[in-house]
C-alpha cells in the first residue's frame, strides 16, 4: 500500500507553513499573552460566566481573514462556495500536519479554530437549506459575521446521538420544541442554533430526528450557563427550551 501523500497535498502543505511564517507566527509573536502560561486567564472573561474574551476572539477572526484572503481558510467547502473542493484525505493530512505543530493561532482544535476551516453547519446548509437558509447562513457563517450554534449533546445522552430526550411535535403551522442540551457550542455570542430533536420514531432509531433552526431570542430558548471545561474559556452552554414555537 502506498502510503504517500499525493503532490498537489504535499503542495497544499508546504504553502500553508509559508502562509504561517509570513502571516501568522508574527501575528501570535504580537499577543504573546494567549498563548503562553497565561493564556488561559487571558483568553477567559472570568467575570462573565468563563466566556471568550471579545480580544481573544477579535484575535481569532483576525486570523481568518488573512486565512480566507489568502485562499486557504475555505479550503475544504464546495468552489461554489469560494472554497477549493479539498478531499478528505487532504483535510486529514491538513489538521494533522497543523496539529504537530502545537496549539498557537495558526490551529487550536479545542475550539475548531485554524488557518483551513472546518465547516460541518456550512455543508449542512448547503446540501439540505431551503433558498433562503442558504442566503441568510452560509456566507456569514464563513466569515464569522454569523455564529450558528450546535445543540446535539444532552444531559444523558451524548456518545450516542440516537438517543434525544429533546422533542419536537406539530401544532397547526409550527413545530413546538421541548428539552435540554448541554455542550451546546457557539451558544455565547449565537443568533440561532440548531437544535436536534426527536419528531417520530422509538429511542435509538436513526431516523425520525430533525435538525430545527432556533433563533437564539425565541420565547422559551434559554442559554442557562457556560461549562467550565478543564480547558477554558467556554462556548459550551447548558440550554433549556420550554415549548419553544418553530
Amino acid at each position: 500500500m502506498d502510503f504517500e501523500l499525493p503532490a498537489d497535498i504535499r503542495a497544499k502543505l508546504a504553502e500553508l507553513d509559508a502562509f504561517i511564517e509570513a502571516e501568522i507566527a508574527p501575528l501570535e509573536r504580537a499577543h504573546p499573552q494567549y498563548f503562553d502560561h497565561r493564556r488561559e486567564f487571558a483568553r477567559t472573561d472570568v467575570e462573565n460566566g468563563g466566556r471568550p474574551k471579545h480580544e481573544w476572539e477579535e484575535l481569532l477572526a483576525e486570523m481568518k481573514r488573512r486565512a480566507d484572503a489568502a485562499g486557504h481558510l475555505r479550503y475544504g467547502l464546495p468552489r461554489e462556495l469560494g472554497g477549493q473542493g479539498g478531499s478528505n484525505l487532504g483535510m486529514a493530512a491538513i489538521r494533522e500536519h497543523l496539529a504537530a505543530k502545537g496549539l498557537g493561532l495558526h490551529n487550536d482544535l479545542q475550539n475548531e479554530s485554524s488557518i483551513v476551516g472546518n465547516f460541518p453547519i456550512v455543508i449542512m446548509f448547503h446540501r439540505f437549506g431551503t433558498p433562503e437558509q442558504k442566503q441568510q447562513f452560509i456566507e456569514g457563517t464563513i466569515t464569522g459575521k454569523l455564529v450558528v450554534g450546535f445543540g446535539l449533546t444532552e444531559p444523558a445522552h451524548g456518545s450516542d446521538a440516537t438517543w434525544l430526550e429533546t422533542t419536537g411535535r406539530r401544532e397547526g403551522g409550527n413545530w413546538i420544541l421541548n428539552g435540554v442540551k448541554r455542550f451546546n457550542s457557539g451558544m455565547h455570542c449565537a443568533t440561532h442554533d440548531l437544535v436536534f430533536a426527536r419528531t417520530s420514531g422509538k429511542q435509538g432509531d436513526a431516523r425520525g430526528i430533525t435538525c430545527f433552526v432556533v433563533p437564539a431570542n425565541a420565547r422559551g430558548f434559554h442559554v442557562d450557563f457556560m461549562w467550565w471545561t478543564l480547558n477554558m474559556p467556554s462556548d459550551h452552554a447548558e440550554v433549556t427550551l420550554k415549548d419553544v414555537h418553530v
